[in-house]
């Protein structure tokens, strides 16, 4: 840029630019660099959602490598078509380290992962920004040992960056309805008050953020029921399901995140098709049938940034030979558009994010 442009207009500029370019221009001037660097810069530049790329980061464990689990990704452009356009992230040495690795989730352009820190003394999550490569390791607090495989006990947890202060929180649910929330800005674990009702949280699984809000599927007594978590109040709220989803089987539905809005898939019998419903926010929360998809043994693991499932098929045309894919379903067609293919009926993970500066300037550790 010309010295005759005045600044004002270079940060305009700036903020409307990819953040690979961001990184590189930071070695241009040392005026570059603080405002690149800068909270302002980068929560304006956050705000920007819109124009930021979009992809899918897609997972899964192998077993059968030393013994260990280790995690394997894959980034894929998230668009319409979806085309055959991906790349493997550099994972960060303090994910490499973990034990059973998980995606917990991915908000702003962050991602938590989640496993055994490798002493077996405890567990450890970290947050990780693969765009600008860097990564924090956080240390969960000890919540004891199960009393029948004297492991460390594995709190749920549930993982986003509040809209507002652009602050990563990691909320931990370490007994029935006692929580601790973690925030960067402290580097710090503090108990987390609820107005929840005590002693009836009896199941608390996988967790999706969505905007201002963690979700987790929840069970009470004999039914099923959303949880939601607010990232600014702070505050908790149980959401009612349809009968249908309430009272059935607590392993036929799963939760993810369809646009902007929660979507909750319920199997079949013998998962021989999969209902789609999406939560409908206003004054009373409620759900809505989308569709239906009527294709046997297959699951819906996620969908893409405008709304079309990714399932993981299991072929087992030779016994001896299983063959796990994930593909994308077009339900117009109800054509396949295959991603991934692995040996074995691997368990696939699918989580969408977007480039963002979040993390940047801040050296990898581990925050205690």
């Amino acid at each position: 840029m010309s010295d005759q442009i005045p600044f004002h207009i270079q940060e305009e500029i700036m903020n409307r630019l990819p953040v690979k370019s961001l990184v590189q221009f930071r070695c241009v001037s040392k005026a570059w660099k603080s405002l690149i660097d800068s909270s302002e810069f980068i929560a304006a530049h956050s705000l920007r959602r819109h124009t930021q790329p979009h992809y899918l980061l897609v997972s899964y464990e192998n077993p059968l490598v030393e013994e260990d689990y280790v995690l394997f990704s894959r980034c894929y452009t998230n668009d319409d078509i979806f085309p055959q356009q991906s790349y493997v992230p550099t994972l960060p040495q303090s994910v490499k380290q973990l034990i059973l690795p998980s995606v917990v989730g991915s908000s702003q352009g962050l991602l938590c992962l989640h496993g055994s820190h490798p002493n077996f003394q405890t567990h450890m999550a970290v947050l990780w920004n693969p765009s600008i490569r860097k990564s924090i390791a956080v240390l969960m607090p000890y919540f004891g040992v199960c009393p029948y495989t004297r492991d460390p006990i594995q709190p749920s947890i549930g993982f986003g960056v509040c809209p507002i202060t652009n602050d990563p929180k990691i909320v931990a649910n370490t007994s029935s309805s006692e929580f601790m929330i973690y925030t960067l800005s402290t580097g710090k674990w503090r108990s987390l008050p609820t107005n929840l009702p005590p002693k009836r949280i009896q199941g608390l699984f996988y967790s999706v953020v969505i905007d201002r809000f963690i979700y987790w599927e929840v069970e009470l007594k004999d039914l099923k029921t959303i949880m939601s978590f607010d990232l600014i109040s702070e505050s908790f709220e149980l959401i009612d399901l349809p009968d249908s989803l309430a009272c059935g089987d607590p392993w036929v539905v799963s939760i993810s995140k369809l646009r902007d809005s929660l979507a909750i898939v319920q199997y079949g019998d013998d998962y021989n098709s999969s209902i789609v419903w999406m939560m409908e926010v206003g004054a009373r929360k409620s759900f809505t049938k989308l569709f239906t998809i009527t294709t046997p043994h297959e699951n819906i693991v996620g969908f893409s940034k405008n709304g079309i499932p990714i399932m993981t098929v299991v072929d087992n045309d030779d016994d001896d030979d299983y063959m796990t894919k994930l593909v994308v379903y077009e339900t117009n067609s109800e054509h396949n558009i295959v991603l991934e293919i692995c040996k074995m009926p691997y368990h696939f993970y699918v989580h969408s994010y977007m480039e963002t500066l979040l993390l940047l300037g801040r050296s990898d550790c581990t925050s205690y």
